[in-house]
């Protein structure tokens, strides 16, 4: 019998990741459908976990119960997060560096946003957008206008020229203690993630300004569990671009990588379980599988690992992803060319990338 019971309001990937991660703990984790026609309750008890896979989620008699559970952890960050408008003002509060933005209020015009953040202007949605959904470009030389339906809708953010995308994922404990893995260095296509590498050598001297940025935005919230911090590396520092406050596509090396992946290290920050930083074993290169069938022969490569979805392929859907250990150079540069040539079109550019990071 389980020593503990998860809920997880949602069922998707993430979930079924958490589950297989509570199997070795004894923990009891299940994902649950929040849209599924019931006229039936869950069987929670006063002991019993919360957490979630997404931070926002459509309202039903089961989102309900889960979410208004007295042990739902993180309850009242889920809202804040999701918002980009409180999200953002979270980080100016803390001082915590960002790219410069103000809220598309009704008085507001596009000459004025030129005149403050330069001729290129991206609008971003509140509420509901990722992988590279909800936003709209404003451009000087073309003309282009605000939406009428997105005001007091969206921000509008300055467009950052950065040198590259980095993340940090890491935990807090109840007590306040916070671990994290090594920096990790993201590729975005069309807004979506296509393919992480971590750790870097390189991407070491940001590891402390990361880490500080991250455990005062934890400590803030109260937060207990796995965040995500996406940033911009601009020069030698990072500006804060977005935050997730779960288990993050671009940590899934860490179930490669590491000897205790991001979704058992959550798990444990819920349960109160000892917590501590996870040891990388070695590094690794995780590529996304975005709308692309399933393909055995990925399955060949000596240093990969498959996590498939078993989801309906659709253009621009996460069906799967794939870890390749880097123990040896030579090797992940076999797996990368084998791949080249299996998969279509879009992803050559993303594996010319990787190949380019290893030199």
């Amino acid at each position: 019998m389980a020593d503990k019971r998860v809920w997880v309001l949602g069922d998707g990937q993430l979930g079924a990741m958490l589950r297989h991660a509570g199997q070795p703990l004894a923990i009891d984790v299940r994902p649950v459908d929040i849209m599924a026609p019931s006229d039936e309750k869950l069987p929670l008890t006063d002991t019993d976990i919360i957490t979630a896979e997404r931070e926002q989620w459509p309202e039903s008699p089961l989102s309900l119960q889960l979410s208004q559970h007295c042990h739902f952890i993180n309850g009242p960050v889920f809202g804040r997060l999701a918002d980009r408008y409180t999200q953002k003002s979270l980080l100016d509060q803390l001082k915590v560096a960002t790219a410069p933005w103000e809220l598309l209020d009704d008085n507001t015009q596009a000459n004025d946003l030129y005149h403050k953040y330069g001729e290129r202007v991206l609008l971003k949605r509140r509420t509901g957008g990722y992988d590279g959904k909800g936003q709209h470009w404003l451009k000087q030389a073309e003309s282009t206008s605000i939406p009428a339906d997105w005001r007091n809708q969206a921000i509008a953010e300055q467009a950052i020229p950065f040198d590259e995308e980095v993340s940090l994922v890491g935990v807090r404990s109840r007590s306040g203690e916070c671990f994290f893995y090594p920096l990790t260095l993201n590729l975005h296509q069309d807004g979506i993630l296509m393919a992480s590498i971590a750790p870097l050598a390189r991407l070491q001297p940001l590891q402390a300004e990361a880490e500080t940025m991250l455990c005062s935005i934890m400590h803030e919230l109260e937060y207990v569990g796995v965040m995500a911090m996406e940033c911009f590396r601009v020069g030698d520092h990072l500006l804060v671009n977005e935050l997730a406050p779960r288990v993050h596509n671009s940590g899934h090396w860490t179930q490669a990588g590491t000897h205790m992946d991001q979704f058992q290290l959550h798990l444990r920050a819920l349960c109160e379980l000892p917590l501590m930083t996870p040891q990388v074993n070695f590094q690794c290169v995780m590529v996304n599988l975005i709308g692309i069938d399933k393909d055995d022969r990925w399955l060949s490569l000596a240093n990969a690992e498959l996590f498939w979805y078993d989801k309906e392929v659709r253009p621009g859907r996460k069906v799967g992803h794939l870890n390749l250990s880097v123990l040896d150079k030579n090797a992940l540069a076999d797996s990368i060319a084998r791949l080249q040539q299996w998969m279509p079109t879009q992803y050559q550019a993303p594996l010319m990338w990787i190949l380019a990071e290893f030199g």
